[in-house]
């Protein structure tokens, strides 16, 4: 009987020793899952996804955390559902299916902006809002992550993603702004007075920045510096 108690002691220790490993691995799994994913697997500038939006509108800085913001609401939204009931969609019609779940959350998305954003705002992203629904970084993670994982890793890889959308979004825009228009968030930059001194003197923008050739050159010219 001791030697028989001693055992099940020792059954129950090596059960609890792995239960703690695997939940220290689960956690650590989805820990990655949300780190890696700004960086490692940047949708713009290592994914090279959603590349139309991303042009159109980093005209500015509020345009690109808007979008970014949009983008993100619906990935998230849209990956843990899909993870949820990935194994009740027919593997022949997931991708149809994949885009109504999209489509369901975009519709969601565009009303709460039109309702909440300034009318700027929605002019500005116009249909970029819409075709979110066809955006290859949603549907993108939809196949490759989410319908392949549950629903909390599904949502540290949209948190991830969207983060690193967010950040090249962010970048691109605050370079074409600040280049091309002379301003940041709406607010001109120069002239920069101190006490009746100037200190820093008013610049002419180079406007063909916030033009779509200059969309072209400031990406072009990042992932020659990424690369």
């Amino acid at each position: 009987m001791p030697h028989s108690a001693a055992r099940l002691t020792g059954v129950r220790a090596g059960l609890e020793w792995d239960f703690h490993k695997a939940a220290e691995g689960a956690g650590v799994g989805l820990l990655s899952d949300f780190t890696d994913k700004p960086i490692k697997h940047n949708p713009v500038f290592v994914l090279v996804l959603g590349l139309c939006p991303t042009l159109a509108v980093t005209t500015s800085l509020k345009n690109g955390v808007a979008m970014a913001a949009a983008a993100t609401a619906v990935l998230v939204c849209a990956n843990v559902l899909i993870s949820l009931v990935r194994r009740f969609i027919p593997n022949p019609i997931r991708i149809a299916c994949y885009i109504v779940i999209i489509a369901g959350f975009v519709t969601m998305v565009e009303i709460v902006m039109k309702a909440v954003a300034p009318a700027a705002i929605n002019q500005a992203l116009g249909i970029f809002i819409p075709l979110i629904v066809v955006n290859c970084i949603i549907l993108g993670r939809a196949e490759a992550f989410a319908s392949r994982h549950g629903a909390l890793s599904s949502l540290m890889d949209a948190l991830g993603i969207g983060l690193g959308y967010l950040g090249a979004l962010v970048l691109i825009s605050v370079i074409r702004e600040v280049l091309g228009a002379g301003t940041l968030w709406g607010y001109r930059l120069t002239p920069i007075t101190v006490a009746g001194r100037t200190l820093v003197p008013e610049y002419q923008p180079a406007n063909v920045l916030v033009m779509a050739p200059g969309a072209f050159l400031v990406i072009g010219l990042l992932f020659g510096l990424f690369y």
